[in-house]
């Protein structure tokens, strides 16, 4: 396998299913999945919402930053939150070490899939509404990913399959 593909990790929207194509992508490959929202948790001792709410969203995106740009990992597939794409340094780190894809999902989808943002843990600043999230993040998907899997009218299973196809042709 070529060295960048030692590690795949997942970036999208909340909703996008980056925590379920990454489980059962991993579960195909014989890789580990790491969710670092949970690794986040786990290290802060707090969730994601209680750290958004006693640090605010600048404290949260730090620290997300931090644990992001500090990963460690060896044939995984890495699950980050939605916003770590704001986290130069962990981005920059995420692409050294991983294939970067960007699980594409129309504005539509993402709001039909999500629930509360509040309890989801969604890195929102006070007074935007999802359609301005989206529209800001847009960018950075698309700027830091390696590759872009396109999500309508797939199943989970559509897109695992798309990304396992890749990776093994380029082993």
């Amino acid at each position: 396998m070529k060295e960048k593909f030692r590690n795949i990790t997942l970036i999208g929207m909340p909703a996008s299913g980056k925590s379920m194509v990454g489980v059962l992508l991993a579960k195909r490959l014989g890789y580990s999945f790491v969710d670092v929202d949970i690794l986040i948790q786990e290290k802060e001792g707090r969730l994601l919402r209680e750290i958004i709410e006693k640090e605010g969203l600048d404290g949260f995106l730090e620290v997300e930053n931090r644990v992001n740009a500090r990963l460690q990992a060896q044939r995984a597939v890495i699950a980050p939150g939605g916003s770590v794409i704001y986290g130069k340094e962990a981005m920059e780190h995420l692409r050294e070490i991983s294939t970067v894809v960007y699980l594409k999902l129309s504005y539509e989808e993402v709001e039909k899939r999500l629930g509360n943002l509040a309890d989801r843990g969604v890195a929102i600043r006070e007074g935007m509404t999802l359609l301005d999230l989206y529209n800001e993040r847009i960018p950075y998907y698309e700027r830091y990913a390696h590759i872009t899997v396109e999500e309508a009218g797939k199943t989970a299973g559509d897109v695992v399959d798309e990304l396992r196809a890749m990776v093994e042709n380029r082993e």
